[in-house]
């Protein structure tokens, strides 16, 4: 029983470990909030959606290399 749960404490903590890179990368695009909620109260699978959107956005759409964006 010991290894299992140190097992589930090695998963939690990695993907907790994920969590906290995305919100480091979202805050670095300054977006604290996505469709009106916190990203700290966001789960890993909201995160990862909102950080695909934040830098979606950055992308100068004007740019000739982007035109594939219009």
């Amino acid at each position: 029983m010991g290894i299992l749960y140190d097992s589930m404490k090695k998963v939690n903590l990695h993907q907790e470990m994920k969590r906290n890179m995305i919100i480091e990368r979202l805050e670095n695009l300054g977006a604290i909030k996505f469709d009106g909620k916190s990203i700290y109260d966001m789960d890993y699978e909201e995160l990862k959606m909102a950080l695909v959107i934040a830098e979606m956005r950055q992308v100068d759409i004007e740019h000739p290399e982007h035109r594939w964006f219009r």
